[in-house]
């Protein structure tokens, strides 16, 4: 994002509030930092529900499998041995390890798809837009690239209609 421009908040009511009125008026908002959890800002911002659960169950799935048949081969061909008169394929005695097998896997799962799927880890080019977003501030990020004078300051005048606190352009 080359040219954009952040207003910032101090309270999320009034930054709900300022969001109706943004998108109300056509803007469209490109992100929203919040130091905290804002309950319903994902509908306002129009936020799809997370596919992270699917990544979770499907890790979850892959993890209970890989621990159930890594136990099955292990108890019936590498390492077959006969304590307490137990058959060798004693389903009931792999339930516990194959699930905490699925939920490390589900983990896992998650915390690579969050960072996959929020361009973070190693490497990640991070921008900071405002330095007092994780302490107190909550900021709307709006994409400028391309636009007129004309129509930047009608993006601000919107911005101050709509109760942000301060407004910078940053390039």
């Amino acid at each position: 994002m080359n040219n954009y421009i952040t207003a910032y908040y101090s309270d999320e009511e009034d930054l709900l509030k300022g969001l109706k009125q943004i998108i109300s008026k056509g803007l469209k908002v490109n992100d929203v930092l919040t130091p905290f959890p804002v309950h319903g800002l994902d509908k306002v911002i129009g936020l799809r529900r997370s596919r992270l659960t699917r990544v979770a169950f499907a890790g979850g799935a892959i993890g209970a499998l890989v621990g159930f048949l890594f136990q099955a081969w292990v108890f019936t061909n590498a390492y077959p041995i006969n304590f307490g008169g137990k058959p060798f394929f004693a389903v009931p005695s792999f339930i516990p390890v194959t699930f905490e097998i699925a939920v490390l896997f589900a983990a896992f799962a998650m915390v690579f798809g969050f960072l996959i799927h929020n361009k973070l880890g190693p490497g990640s080019k991070n921008i900071i837009h405002d330095e007092r977003v994780t302490d107190d501030r909550f900021l709307i990020v709006l994409d400028i690239k391309g636009e007129a004078n004309d129509k930047i300051k009608s993006i601000e005048t919107i911005l101050s209609d709509a109760g942000a606190q301060g407004i910078t352009i940053k390039e």
